[in-house]
């Protein structure tokens, strides 16, 4: 007897089954990673200054990622002609998520700093699913090993904060953080505006230390190949992006909301043209609350853009393998 639908396999619907990001693999072992990218979680959101819920965003993001999983073998994209995420082609793995022990900053840290460098080790390109943005901390600690990076954040605050009240680990810090590796080579801060977490003295200290601070205006009013020209060419990059960079009109799921953000096409043109520029080696994206956006339309940006800039990586490697 053939049951409806299943004459020529399950049709595995977006609603169905277990939501890892995109129903990729999930891999329980992680000396056993065999991927092009592996997906990590980092529900971590001890580091908020004001309200908390990202330890929900790789849930959130994962559930919202099912949407895009129709089983087409790949996403074609019309606008280019290309059919990104090939199912043949680009293999993305879902290793579930850091150990978090509740309280505890630094052992929490040490767990996601343990997962990006297991799936670095097997050659992998790591996505971290925040939680806070305090959880870039210790996916840059991972590449102490890996060779110089360029981070290139994609934020409404600048998160410069050295030290507030004894806390260098919150999400106000991460910056600073970054910049005071020897193999971050530089910084490019992306959407910074209005009122910020951090005070002048922050924003003159991270310029003194390599940063180049760009506004939502400033990247309007240059146009995101002028804006590119001021990323350097050529290099490995670190992309780190506070889902709180877009305008909360179409993210409002985050912790800090800040008007005056990115709409989707603006972010996603970016991150291609980092692309085609260099190489993005590693990305986490942060601040997703769920609890905050009952429609799911923040989790669903999050998963898009992921999804998108994820397949875009893949398509221009391959370009320029080719050459």
């Amino acid at each position: 007897m053939t049951t409806h639908g299943y004459d020529k396999g399950r049709l595995d619907l977006p609603f169905v089954g277990i939501s890892t990001f995109g129903k990729n693999q999930y891999v329980q072992d992680w000396d056993s990673i065999d991927a092009d990218f592996a997906i990590l979680g980092a529900p971590f959101d001890f580091g908020t200054q004001w309200r908390a819920g990202a330890r929900f965003g790789p849930r959130g993001i994962r559930e919202a990622s099912t949407l895009f999983s129709f089983g087409h073998g790949g996403a074609y994209d019309h606008e280019d002609d290309v059919t990104y995420l090939p199912a043949d082609k680009v293999r993305i793995v879902d290793i579930g998520d850091a150990d978090i022990v509740h309280t505890d900053t630094e052992q929490s840290h040490a767990n996601i700093e343990f997962g990006v460098r297991k799936i670095l080790a097997a050659g992998a390109v790591p996505i971290t699913l925040g939680g806070d943005h305090s959880i870039n901390i210790p996916c840059i600690n991972a590449f102490s090993d890996q060779g110089p990076i360029h981070v290139v954040q994609i934020d409404a605050h600048l998160d410069f904060v050295d030290v507030r009240h004894g806390v260098r680990f919150g999400h106000g810090n991460p910056m600073r953080r970054a910049a005071e590796k020897d193999y971050v080579t530089g910084l490019s801060q992306i959407g910074i505006r209005n009122v910020s977490s951090t005070a002048k003295d922050g924003y003159d200290d991270a310029r003194a230390m390599g940063s180049d601070i760009m506004s939502v205006r400033q990247f309007r009013a240059q146009g995101v190949q002028k804006v590119l020209e001021r990323i350097p060419a050529g290099v490995r990059y670190y992309v780190t992006l506070d889902i709180d960079g877009f305008d909360p009109s179409i993210a409002p799921g985050t912790g800090t909301p800040s008007h005056g953000g990115f709409l989707y096409y603006e972010v996603l043109e970016l991150l291609d043209g980092l692309t085609k520029r260099g190489d993005i080696v590693g990305m986490d994206l942060v601040e997703v609350a769920p609890d905050y956006d009952h429609t799911g339309t923040t989790a669903i940006l999050a998963a898009q853009i992921l999804m998108n800039t994820i397949g875009r990586i893949m398509h221009n490697r391959s370009k320029t393998e080719a050459k």
